[in-house]
């Protein structure tokens, strides 16, 4: 069998049935692409959170068939996911929202309000950057064949997104040419990146790194979590990082007792109406740092922002890249 677990089964129904199917309907029936733009958003976040999982736990056995399921969804998800590599694998879960991490919640403000959540992504994105890049030329000089597999992610995701622009543009014109890839592609895309992140700071934003158990937020309902493809199941996810999104229910059920109450919830919905609604009027109701905060580290410890290199030769689970 192709796959290496068969849960994945679902997740080449969602990237290769489901996710170009609802593309293809807009192409198809372009008076539906209101309708269908909901659906266009969601299954472009699917694929974030894919991305994600396939970066740390391949899909497929076959090192090309993994390096071809990269370029997929690399155009669905809106960038090169060879980026959760350097950003992610290599950097947030090793120092996991503490001075280092380029993700880190707390480098504007210590605060948490819809106004921070929001512009998260455009921070992150700016320290993620310069991750990226070393990595990139890391790649250049130790690797060569590394090198030129990002590079192909590359060219690959944006030449995909030019031809779709003009393949709408030759379709439908210019006007409701550029309307249709918008609402198909170009905005899914970039929400998906956005989406992705905004996860992130919410699974660690006032939590405690420094803990076994309450380093992540948990979100446990069912239908999230089939949905998102396990997603909301963080502090097994950083227990084990390659756990394989199928097992992390059984998985954080064994250890959900050890975690705090306040870091378990159900609804990720409710969750978000109570601190970005609720919240600036009933100040209670919003979340607070539980034990100890991630900035609470010693100055011998503190690591800059920008790093000074890669460890290219860690890259090697399943060829995904």
């Amino acid at each position: 069998m192709l796959l290496r677990h068969p849960a994945d089964k679902r997740t080449l129904l969602w990237t290769l049935i489901f996710t170009p199917g609802v593309a293809l309907l807009h192409y198809l029936r372009p008076e539906w692409a209101w309708q269908l733009f909901p659906f266009s958003m969601y299954f472009a976040v699917s694929c974030a959170v894919i991305a994600h999982n396939h970066m740390h736990c391949p899909v497929m056995k076959n090192k090309r068939a993994n390096q071809l399921f990269s370029h997929w969804i690399s155009i669905f998800y809106g960038y090169p996911v060879f980026a959760w590599t350097p950003t992610h694998n290599l950097n947030h879960h090793r120092y996991v929202n503490k001075h280092g991490d380029a993700t880190i919640t707390w480098r504007i403000t210590k605060k948490h309000n819809v106004l921070v959540a929001a512009s998260y992504f455009f921070v992150s994105s700016y320290y993620q950057g310069f991750w990226i890049k070393d990595f990139i030329q890391q790649a250049k000089k130790k690797s060569p064949a590394l090198y030129r597999r990002i590079l192909l992610q590359y060219v690959v995701t944006y030449s995909a997104h030019l031809a779709l622009v003009g393949i709408s543009v030759q379709l439908f014109g210019v006007a409701d040419g550029l309307k249709i890839y918008a609402l198909t592609f170009g905005i899914p895309a970039f929400f998906a990146l956005w989406t992705v992140m905004l996860f992130n700071y919410i699974q660690h934003v006032h939590t405690d790194p420094w803990s076994k158990r309450n380093h992540s937020r948990n979100f446990t309902g069912k239908l999230l979590n089939i949905l998102l493809f396990g997603n909301g199941y963080h502090t097994v996810h950083h227990d084990q990082a390659n756990l394989h999104w199928a097992d992390a229910a059984g998985v954080h059920q064994k250890i959900h007792h050890e975690i705090d109450s306040r870091l378990c919830h159900k609804s990720m919905w409710w969750f978000f109406f109570r601190q970005y609604a609720l919240t600036p009027f009933v100040s209670k109701l919003g979340t607070v740092q539980v034990g100890r905060a991630p900035y609470d580290c010693p100055r011998e410890q503190r690591v800059a922002d920008r790093p000074e290199t890669h460890d290219i030769g860690a890259v090697t689970a399943g060829g995904q890249i």
